[in-house]
């Protein structure tokens, strides 16, 4: 039996073959999240509602950041100028993270316990934001291939 080893671009030497897969595995996992939720943030629904928790200029703010969740999600899930990718979800994540869940200033204690899971929820995806600013994309990602 034969054993061979695969090498992928921007791999650890002494690396196991797999764990490239394994982090192009994490950033999708990791951006699907913002891909998916940058969709639903250029409709009326997400805009009205934004502009009823007080997000000022919500008809602008919104669909900007649908944007910026997008364009970074998707830099992140490819690899392509990862760091850059993390610094618009940056921008993203703290005004959205503020305004759209202060659980501090919701009254109905149901709706507070809500709103305080997606303000942790988010302050976790930040810390992961921030890992991938420090650190980059990783190996199986655009950026390795760029640096051959």
């Amino acid at each position: 039996m034969s054993t061979h080893s695969i090498s992928f671009p921007g791999a650890r030497s002494g690396a196991a073959p797999w764990q490239g897969i394994e982090v192009l595995c994490g950033r999708i996992l990791f951006s699907l999240i913002f891909i998916i939720a940058s969709l639903n943030l250029f409709s009326q629904g997400s805009i009205g509602y934004a502009a009823n928790q007080g997000v000022p200029m919500a008809n602008i703010a919104v669909p900007l950041a649908g944007i910026l969740s997008l364009l970074g999600g998707l830099s992140v899930a490819f690899g392509y100028h990862a760091r850059a990718g993390a610094v618009l979800l940056i921008l993203f994540l703290i005004p959205v993270t503020v305004l759209m869940h202060n659980f501090w200033a919701v009254a109905d204690p149901g709706i507070a316990k809500m709103q305080q899971a997606h303000f942790m929820k988010n302050v976790a995806l930040l810390g992961g934001t921030l890992l991938i600013g420090y650190f980059g994309a990783g190996p199986c990602s655009v950026d390795s291939l760029r640096r051959r």
